[in-house]
């Protein structure tokens, strides 16, 4: 357990997964305590802050401390407050594509950092999140397939809001519209965490289409196979949610799947998404970054003050 004035956090899962209590959302964090989460979320990959009561505004205040918020293009959301994604599913009013495996939004240039869910109806069974940590996954690999994988690329698509468009002139238009304005991103298979440092397998069944420069066959192949990491129970953390529960996760280094299992009940959840950074692959500057990781090391403030500088900087 870490402790940091009132605030304690306690690890939940074996790689990934903690529960932190003691914040006061009704005012902004103090430097110190605003470190130790960011700290703890490089570290733990998902924190879960159980039952809190807060506005949707001092949701929104709380992520804006760790990075510029962003507005999802499909999604619906909040006629007030853009940036906040209003998730509000039941029987008559399915989700979309909630139960397949994905790191949110790869299908931009520049995927989110980090997501910020809070529950505010929830069934009595079922609807939970699961999570992986797909740092664990990469780790989990042999040398020679971290090596194999090491270098290649993927190419992403925004697949399962396809199906909002129909066959229309007018919503072909729309689709198009999007297209070009989301034109397929190349990322790499597997990229260089911005902080950690560590690799992470960077595919998703939801968003990614194809590995670049191979055979259909080949590309399938190699994606199942790291699909089925995904599956691995030590690598997952599950979040089973309640009223007023709100999970913060890292966008770069896990993936999540919602269970539909609750239908035809209600659920409503509402997320902001944080602006991320680049997407560098592991085979790029690694060299620059052990040496700069390495310096900030001697020194643990200097290190915290320049990760959250970081993120500041680059979604600014």
């Amino acid at each position: 357990m870490t402790k940091a004035s009132e605030i304690s956090i306690t690890r939940k899962g074996a790689h990934l997964g903690a529960e932190v209590s003691g914040v006061d959302f009704s005012k902004p964090q103090s430097n110190s305590n605003q470190h130790l989460l960011f700290e703890a979320l490089m570290e733990n990959e998902v924190l879960v802050f159980p039952e809190i009561d807060i506005t949707v505004e001092e949701q929104a205040a709380f992520g804006r401390q760790f990075g510029e918020l962003s507005v999802h293009p499909f999604s619906p959301h909040d006629a007030e407050m853009p940036e906040l994604i209003v998730l509000d599913n039941d029987g008559e009013r399915p989700p979309l594509a909630t139960d397949v495996w994905h790191s949110d939004e790869t299908f931009r240039e520049v995927p989110p950092m980090g997501t910020i869910l809070r529950a505010r109806i929830v069934p009595e069974v079922g609807g939970d999140t699961v999570f992986a940590s797909m740092t664990s996954a990469f780790e989990g690999l042999s040398d020679r397939w971290q090596c194999f994988l090491t270098g290649l690329e993927a190419v992403h698509d925004f697949k399962p809001f396809r199906r909002l468009y129909s066959g229309d002139p007018a919503s072909r238009d729309k689709l198009h519209a999007m297209e070009e304005q989301f034109p397929n991103p190349v990322h790499p298979v597997v990229r260089l965490h911005p902080v950690t440092g560590k690799k992470v397998v960077f595919v998703s069944p939801q968003f990614t289409q194809h590995i670049k420069g191979m055979t259909e066959g080949e590309s399938q192949s190699i994606l199942d196979m790291l699909y089925r990491l995904i599956d691995v129970p030590e690598y997952q953390f599950r979040v089973a949610w309640k009223p007023g529960t709100m999970v913060f996760w890292d966008n770069r280094s896990t993936q999540h799947y919602a269970a539909r299992d609750y239908l035809p009940h209600r659920r409503r959840m509402e997320r902001v998404t944080l602006k991320g950074d680049k997407v560098i692959g592991a085979a790029d500057e690694m060299a620059d970054l052990v040496t700069a990781s390495a310096a900030l090391n001697k020194k643990p403030e200097a290190r915290q003050q320049a990760d959250i500088s970081t993120y500041q900087d680059t979604t600014s």
